[in-house]
């Protein structure tokens, strides 16, 4: 069994809630998303989360807005729709009660 399949599918698990989570306090493009995402060690590339952010936003969890950039071509800043917020307010009660229960299984002797 190879354990850097297993690693990816875990990660995988938990992408949605943490880009989510990033967009919790203010929208942002998706170069930010990716940058936090990675300086946490969450391993992700451009590839998995473009797709993503499509389908949270088809399942109106997200919107988008498109901004100048003094850099380059416009930017597409992502945001929480009411619905996202609700959600993400949903994931973290879920989040909490699966780590502790994770916590208690995997701590035990």
């Amino acid at each position: 069994m190879n354990i850097e399949n297993t690693k990816a599918q875990m990660r995988k698990g938990v992408l949605e809630f943490c880009i989510l989570s990033v967009l919790k306090e203010k929208d942002a493009y998706t170069s930010e998303i990716l940058d936090t995402l990675k300086n946490a060690k969450l391993l992700v590339v451009e590839g998995t989360v473009y797709p993503l952010l499509t389908r949270l936003k088809n399942d109106g969890l997200l919107n988008y807005r498109w901004e100048e950039s003094t850099s380059g071509p416009p930017r597409k800043y992502y945001g929480l729709t009411e619905e996202g917020k609700d959600f993400l307010q949903e994931l973290n009660g879920t989040w909490k009660e699966l780590a502790d229960a994770v916590n208690i299984i995997t701590s035990q002797n």
